[in-house]
């Protein structure tokens, strides 16, 4: 990969971007896209919307979301500790001991610490136990609940991992929100390679995918495609404990088709494009192994009459966390077999 897309991918990594507060990466998204496409516009609901305009009348949707799994302050106490909601599916396990950022009603940036009660004075039963949720709370320094407010914390603030984006090893990268900050990447990557398309392509930054999927259902009403192709970043549990035919996808064998998951099956017409276009340009992949999860397809593809969709992920370690991993070659190969679907995709 060049250093330009690593540059890109760091900086939409690091954004702050939970449901409905997706500003920063929307910024990031713009400024990138508006060099690609014919026309840029941004909706009421704050989806990015890049159009490029091609030779037939037939419209090719793409869709990554840019929102990422965050937390939402629901109370402060007379001591000044916070109180959450999760906003999105985050496993209570990987909340406890993290920094977080917690952005003011002034739209500053204060910082925080999940606590929970010292393991030393836990019962036995306690210590055998993950840390219930609704046992954590957030410590930002302040004394008391004025303390606290004077921070510009208030009830309704909403908090994301403290995370920063690294570069493990020659091929591996490390950060958080890389779902889907990654299917954002690859998207504005390909548009980056597709000049003069024979279809129209509608290129979407969906915002609230976490909290279901809502960004999407708008945009897809809108335009109203002939196809879409939704961009992830998905779950890789090639790790030690998961046996191999429990293993969603693994890293280093390239980009993961899903054949259908909890939201959606695959159309028939797009499974087979992208499987044989990959064999065509020998570009390595898998199949999403687990019928787990959803995506914005699970909207998209109930839109009006309905829409032929398919979903194109990078496999990802450890999402929805403070940090994820991905593999470079992963990545690459998901560009490569988007671009050639987008480029050759006939319906």
């Amino acid at each position: 990969m060049t250093d330009n897309f690593i540059a890109l991918l760091e900086k939409l990594s690091n954004a702050f971007g939970p449901p409905g507060y997706e500003d920063e990466v929307r910024k990031i998204i713009e400024n990138h896209m508006k060099h690609n496409v014919d026309e840029l516009k941004i909706d009421t609901f704050g989806n990015v919307i890049g159009i490029k305009h091609g030779k037939s009348d037939k419209t090719l949707f793409l869709a990554a979301h840019m929102d990422e799994v965050g937390l939402i302050i629901t109370d402060i106490d007379d001591n000044g500790f916070l109180r959450f909601y999760p906003l999105g599916g985050i496993d209570a396990r990987v909340l406890y001991a993290q920094k977080v950022v917690i952005q003011t009603k002034a739209s500053t940036k204060r910082f925080g610490y999940i606590g929970a009660k010292p393991p030393h004075i836990m019962t036995p039963e306690e210590m055998n136990k993950a840390i219930p949720m609704n046992q954590l709370f957030i410590d930002v320094g302040a004394n008391n609940r004025d303390e606290a407010l004077e921070l510009g914390i208030e009830i309704g603030c909403v908090a994301t991992f403290a995370s920063s984006f690294t570069k493990l090893s020659k091929n591996k990268v490390m950060g958080k929100a890389l779902d889907d900050r990654l299917g954002v990447a690859v998207m504005l990557q390909s548009l980056e390679q597709i000049e003069n398309p024979e279809v129209n392509i509608v290129a979407v930054a969906t915002v609230q995918e976490e909290v279901g999927a809502r960004g999407a259902r708008l945009a897809a009403w809108k335009f109203n495609p002939n196809v879409a192709l939704i961009l992830e970043g998905t779950t890789a549990g090639d790790v030690p404990g998961v046996e191999s035919y429990k293993q969603s996808t693994t890293q280093g064998k390239g980009p993961a088709i899903t054949i259908a998951d909890r939201s959606m099956i695959t159309h028939p017409k797009v499974l087979r494009a992208l499987t044989e276009l990959a064999d065509k340009y020998n570009i390595p992949y898998q199949y999403k192994r687990a019928l787990v999860g959803g995506t914005d397809a699970g909207v998209i593809h109930l839109t009006r009459e309905g829409i032929p969709s398919g979903v194109v992920s990078v496999p990802c370690r450890y999402i929805h966390s403070p940090y994820a991993i991905a593999d470079m070659t992963d990545i690459e190969n998901t560009i490569k077999l988007v671009t050639k679907f987008v480029l050759e995709f006939t319906f």
